[in-house]
C-alpha cells in the first residue's frame, strides 16, 4: 500500500535524508523512530507530497506522489506535527469544509463528517470552536480530518507529542481500531509508542535507516532487551555513553 523508494532531500550542501527505502502493507503500524533532527518529519513531508524530494519517490496504492500527486493523495491521510487547523471554526464546520475539499457533497458529506467525529470521539466538542479545545481534542480534530475520506494509507507525525497520559491513550486506541484496514506510519521520538501500537519499527539517524524490524527483534539487538538502550546504541555516535554521564 505504501512503498518508499530511495528518498533523498538536500538543502544546499546539507543532505537531510540520504536514501530512505521501505514499504508498509495493509494491517501494519510502522513506528518511524529517530532523535530530533534525524530526518523523520522531512521524510514524512516527502511521502505526503508537501515537500519535493531531491531524488526518489513514494508510491501510495500504486500512485507516484511526484508524478501523480492528486491520485496518490486520494489514498492518503496525513496528520501533521502540531495538528494545524482553522481554529476560529467550529469542529463540525471545519470537518464539513475538509470533506467538501475531498469531494463529498450533500448527504455523503454529512455521513463522512459524522463518521469521522465518531471515530475520533469528538461528540462532546463537535459544536465547539477549535480554539477553545484542549490540546488533546485539537489533536483528535486534526486526526478526524486525516481520516474523513477513509484513506488506505495514514501518515501521522508525532501524534501524541505533548499530550497527557489519558489523551495519549485515547489517540493510541483510535489507531489500534483502524489498524487492520490500513497501512499506518507513525513518525515519533517517543519510544513507548512502539510497545503501545506498533507492529514494526524503523530507527533512523543522520538521515539513514539504522534498523528495521518488529519490536521484539529490535529489543533483541542488545543483551538488556531494552528498546531505549538499543535506540541510544543506534542513534548516538558514542553509543549513548555521553547521555549516561
Amino acid at each position: 500500500m505504501l512503498e518508499v523508494k530511495n528518498l533523498k532531500k538536500r538543502f544546499g550542501d546539507f543532505e537531510a535524508v540520504k536514501g530512505i527505502s521501505f514499504s508498509v502493507s495493509k494491517g501494519e503500524v510502522l513506528g518511524f523512530l529517530g532523535p530530533n533532527g534525524a530526518g523523520k518529519s522531512t521524510t514524512m513531508r516527502m511521502i505526503t507530497g508537501f515537500l519535493p524530494p531531491s531524488e526518489g519517490t513514494a508510491l501510495i496504492c500504486g500512485h507516484d506522489i511526484t508524478a501523480d500527486p492528486v491520485e496518490a493523495k486520494k489514498c492518503l491521510g496525513y496528520l501533521p506535527e502540531s495538528a494545524p487547523s482553522y481554529r476560529a471554526m467550529v469542529v463540525e464546520e471545519y470537518l464539513a469544509f475538509i470533506a467538501e475539499i475531498r469531494g463529498f457533497r450533500g448527504a455523503k458529506r454529512r455521513e463522512a463528517v459524522e463518521r469521522a467525529i465518531a471515530k475520533a470521539r469528538l461528540e462532546p466538542v463537535a459544536r465547539k470552536t477549535i480554539e477553545t479545545l484542549s490540546k488533546g481534542y485539537r489533536q483528535r480534530t486534526c486526526f478526524a480530518q486525516a481520516i474523513i475520506h477513509d484513506p488506505a494509507v495514514l501518515i501521522m507525525d508525532e501524534p501524541t507529542d505533548g499530550l497527557d497520559p489519558n489523551q495519549k491513550y485515547a489517540v493510541r486506541e483510535m489507531i489500534k481500531e483502524m489498524s487492520a484496514e490500513k497501512a499506518i506510519v507513525i513518525s515519533t521520538h517517543i519510544l513507548e509508542e512502539v510497545d503501545a501500537v506498533c507492529t514494526r519499527a524503523i530507527v533512523i539517524a543522520d538521515g539513514e535507516i539504522k534498523a528495521d524490524g518488529t519490536p521484539a527483534k529490535l529489543k533483541a539487538m542488545d543483551p538488556s532487551g531494552r528498546l531505549d538502550t538499543v535506540f541510544r546504541n543506534l542513534t548516538c555516535k558514542d553509543g549513548g555513553k555521553e547521555a549516561t554521564k
